[in-house]
């Protein structure tokens, strides 16, 4: 006799002090059994979650697991492209992403396999979430190329050379002070005086 499959829910929130009721009654309505449903209050930035992995361990051929939308199962979908191969490819379960109609492996649409069409969707969807990233990172350069040609300086301030550097750097280069003391007479670590005495050497202190 062909064993009947189990419905799974999985919901997930980043931060300890996020709420997870809206996720789980959304799953109870699907329905899955509140006995059967894993939550994890972790970061999705990767899939090491302890329930998720109990999840996955526990899956069998012919499971269903449900998720209220695909951002709960991660936010990278490199690796949400590799879970959802373990899951429909490796365990052969079938996936439901409640908020995501198409991303439901359990039935073919116009003749076209559920799996497919949702591997067809992933990978769009993965390539919209590249392209999002790449142009973030183009923006991101051309302000700080802007930003740059305004005269705006990232990184922390510089710190201000005292009035008291001029005579505390004749004392140390005529060898009356070391190195250390320098820099504890002005304040600074000796990396700071270094590079003090290189900008000057530079022109650069007034």
């Amino acid at each position: 006799m062909e064993r009947e499959g189990i419905v799974y829910g999985y919901a997930r929130v980043s931060a300890k002090d996020q709420k997870l009721r809206r996720q789980i009654d959304a799953l109870t309505d699907f329905p899955v059994a509140e006995g059967c449903i894993y939550a994890d209050k972790a970061s999705g930035k990767d899939f090491e979650r302890p329930e998720y992995r109990k999840l996955v361990k526990r899956l069998r051929p012919g499971d269903v697991m449900v998720v209220k939308s695909i951002d709960r199962l991660g936010r990278n979908y490199d690796e949400i492209l590799e879970q959802w191969r373990i899951l429909t490819k490796v365990k052969r379960a079938f996936v439901v992403v409640l908020d995501m109609p198409l991303l439901d492996t359990r039935n073919d649409q116009h003749g076209i396999t559920g799996v497919f069409l949702a591997d067809v969707v992933l990978q769009l969807l993965s390539y919209v979430a590249q392209l999002e990233r790449e142009n973030i990172r183009q923006r991101q350069a051309e302000g700080i190329a802007a930003a740059r040609a305004r005269g705006v300086r990232f990184g922390r301030p510089a710190i201000e050379v005292p009035s008291a550097y001029r005579p505390i750097k004749t004392a140390y280069l005529s060898g009356q002070i070391t190195r250390k003391e320098a820099a504890e007479h002005l304040g600074v670590c000796p990396r700071t005086f270094d590079r003090w005495l290189k900008r000057d050497a530079e022109g650069e202190v007034a």
